[in-house]
């Protein structure tokens, strides 16, 4: 095999064989391909793409890359969520806790935040003494004493994406689908779940903003998955203001927190409900979570699974030295408030990372105080900037700047899960 001869058979639109492929990814992973070849082949996917059989493959070698989690041990069923990201999405820091209560066992890989979508490990990392990194041995554990985790995957899981993804990262190939879902798939399938359920999320603060690609993705992703044997759904959620009030770090792990003692916003509760509702139907559970969430029978789960990370449940959530308010623009009913720009001041304010190893604020990030819905007065407060440095505010505010818009009617109330992919 030749690297050249396998760029120059993509970059030309022809197909490649399960041979060139599996060679191909080996071979960089071993070292023995460079990342500028490696970079070429990524661009040539990014035009040319790869049709269902190629992915497949690709998908399948990335996943036999590396160490695959075996979960037999644990007694519950497994089922495990996956999102594409967004702006105030704490949701699996909610779902979690909330499915485990219901009877399932939630084994939730995740990762941090890059640009305007938030990590859930950096989120869970505001808690103090709280620990991403935990032994597979440990993890099931925890999953059989307290029935979920938040963890951070090990290195050894898909190792041929982990390289793949951080040059992808930096020579703009990033956005094609297919190695979208053959990135999130592959180490969704090597962490050993039976069943999984995809929140791709759709509009302004979405990655892909677009319904009709993140559709593509979604349906890519779940034929994926079931075609290894893994239980797979989607659902297409709206991201075009922020979900809850808060976008940061600390200030979402405490409105996850009320939001499991039964007091969370209304559309954070809807699509926490809708995800746990799809994920307990897997694993032939008919338990509602609904009830279980508003009655706050999860937190309980919620401070057990901290704990047994190394985190104190019961200890204050560092606050940011600084705050700025932001005015409502006009008096009347706030129309828009762009989940993206509020996204892009979070981090500009310290809650987000430009590049992978940045260190992110916990206390930083941005409190909603109305959202499109709600009336408000030219010149009370809309939004509460937090930051532990002051000079971080103009960044943010700039980034604000025609963010929201004032006007005399409620926006149309679109349904927050759009849709629905997969087998019925």
């Amino acid at each position: 095999m030749d690297a050249v001869d396998v760029i120059r058979t993509k970059r030309d639109g022809r197909r490649l064989s399960d041979e060139q492929i599996r060679w191909f990814l080996e071979a960089y992973t071993a070292g023995d391909v460079a990342d500028e070849q490696a970079s070429a082949l990524l661009m040539a996917i990014v035009f040319q793409g790869l049709d269902p059989d190629e992915l497949a493959t690709w998908t399948r070698t990335m996943l036999e890359s590396g160490d695959r989690l075996d979960l037999a041990a644990v007694p519950n069923p497994t089922v495990d969520k996956h999102s594409t990201g967004g702006v105030g999405d704490k949701v699996s820091l909610v779902l979690a806790p909330l499915v485990a209560a219901c009877g399932a066992a939630v084994p939730q890989l995740s990762g941090r935040g890059l640009g305007h979508t938030g990590g859930t490990l950096d989120k869970m990392e505001a808690i103090p003494g709280w620990r991403a990194d935990i032994t597979p041995a440990r993890m099931i554990e925890i999953l059989t004493d307290v029935g979920a985790v938040i963890a951070a995957a090990g290195s050894g899981l898909a190792p041929t994406d982990r390289k793949l993804y951080a040059l992808r990262d930096v020579t703009g190939t990033v956005e094609s689908i297919p190695l979208i879902a053959s990135s999130i798939m592959s180490k969704k399938l090597a962490e050993g779940t039976s069943a999984l359920v995809l929140d791709v999320k759709i509009g302004s603060g979405a990655f892909l903003p677009e319904p009709e690609r993140a559709r593509l993705l979604a349906q890519t992703m779940v034929g994926i998955g079931e075609a290894n044997g893994v239980r797979t759904r989607a659902l297409l959620t709206r991201m075009d203001t922020v979900l809850g009030r808060a976008a940061g770090n600390g200030l979402e792990v405490i409105e996850s927190v009320e939001t499991l003692r039964g007091n969370g916003p209304e559309d954070l509760v809807e699509v926490t409900v809708a995800l746990a509702r799809e994920m307990l139907a897997l694993v032939d559970i008919d338990t509602d979570p609904a009830p279980v969430l508003a009655a706050g029978d999860a937190l309980g789960v919620w401070e057990a699974m901290v704990a047994a990370q190394g985190g104190d449940p019961g200890a204050p959530i560092p606050v940011a030295a600084h705050r700025e308010v932001v005015p409502a623009p006009a008096s009347g009913v706030l129309e828009r408030l762009d989940a993206r720009a509020v996204g892009i001041a979070a981090w500009r304010l310290g809650a987000g990372r430009a590049r992978k190893e940045d260190a992110v604020s916990a206390a930083a990030g941005i409190v909603c105080l109305a959202k499109p819905g709600d009336e408000v007065r030219a010149g009370e407060p809309l939004l509460e900037l937090h930051a532990d440095d002051p000079a971080r505010f103009a960044g943010a505010l700039a980034a604000l700047d025609g963010a929201s818009s004032v006007g005399d009617r409620a926006p149309a109330a679109l349904p927050l899960v759009a849709e629905r992919v997969g087998p019925s």
